[in-house]
């Protein structure tokens, strides 16, 4: 039995979730979360977290590691991706990194690069920062990096910035370490593509179906938990928009259309890095198609470059 790892990436509301658990019961595999929120504990709809019928079903890595106290980065995911790998395969199963984290997958295939670790002073300087001041010193010092970021992402920004300060040199030729595409694992790294048109009615009908399962209140408990004070897990969009309707800055109507917006947006990031930077086998999912019938899709092609019938 091949025990290689297989990929199952993609963007958002692309159903991977369910492929996954599908595909893993075929298989005979374990799934490890490539998701930078869902390593944290309370963080549930918001972050749609596979489900405790999912769990059982199959076994899942990488969920709820670190309070919302605590920080989680790269360096983390691949240390405890590599201890997922030794136990998964030491009890004979496969195991399948399904996520959308795209900067975790390269870490993990490529190592974490050049870039200093983080320094606790100089990161809480930056972090009191306005965001305007930290992207104007990002643009004078490293305009590939300013050109390319997520502007609206203040702990990816802080970062970009820390790693400029500590090294005197631009974050982006940091990065050039890492090959320009992520290695493949030949016949079992696999990326979900919806039209475009069926991916924004997918993530429509689970943003309001988040709000329907009670996101506004898992908010306001995470919130007395320490969730505002978690840059990392304020970032996730649901929860950031929704801080802020609490706060009173927008209405009920305008946060669930901003939260669709929002998620519309990251889902063509996350389409645009991996079409640029993973060397994957794209599935066609068909807007009727199960998760069942994608995961079968996926297993005989696995079949065939494994040399099965």
């Amino acid at each position: 039995m091949n025990l290689q790892p297989v990929i199952l990436a993609g963007a958002t509301a692309s159903g991977k979730s369910d492929v996954a658990v599908e595909l893993a019961e075929r298989i005979g595999g374990e799934i490890v979360s490539v998701d930078s929120m869902q390593v944290y504990r309370g963080l549930e709809i918001g972050v749609a977290k596979p489900t405790a019928m999912m769990r059982e079903r199959v076994q899942h890595h990488l969920l709820d590691v670190v309070g919302l106290e605590e920080t989680f980065d790269a360096a983390m995911f691949v240390r405890h991706s590599a201890e997922a790998i030794q136990d998964i395969s030491g009890r004979g199963k496969v195991p399948i990194f399904c996520g959308g984290t795209g900067l975790y997958f390269n870490a993990w295939l490529n190592g974490l690069g050049t870039a200093p670790a983080p320094d606790p002073a100089l990161r809480a300087e930056l972090e009191a920062m306005p965001l305007p001041a930290l992207l104007d010193e990002l643009a004078r010092k490293d305009w590939q990096t300013f050109d390319e970021i997520d502007v609206a992402n203040h702990r990816r920004v802080v970062r970009a910035v820390e790693v400029i300060r500590l090294t005197g040199k631009p974050f982006s030729t940091q990065r050039a370490a890492w090959p320009e595409r992520a290695p493949a694992l030949v016949g079992r790294s696999f990326g979900l593509q919806r039209s475009r048109e069926e991916l924004v009615r997918r993530i429509e009908r689970r943003v309001d179906g988040m709000f329907a399962a009670g996101l506004m209140e898992e908010t306001r408990r995470l919130l007395e938990c320490g969730l505002a004070g978690n840059r990392t897990a304020m970032q996730a969009i649901g929860y950031r928009q929704v801080v802020e309707h609490l706060r009173g800055e927008r209405g009920m109507r305008e946060t669930v259309e901003v939260v669709k917006a929002k998620t519309r947006q990251y889902a063509r990031r996350q389409s645009t890095w991996f079409l640029g930077q993973m060397d994957l086998e794209w599935v066609e999912v068909g807007a009727g198609e199960t998760a069942a019938e994608t995961a079968g899709k996926i297993a005989g092609r696995m079949a065939v470059v494994d040399g099965g019938c």
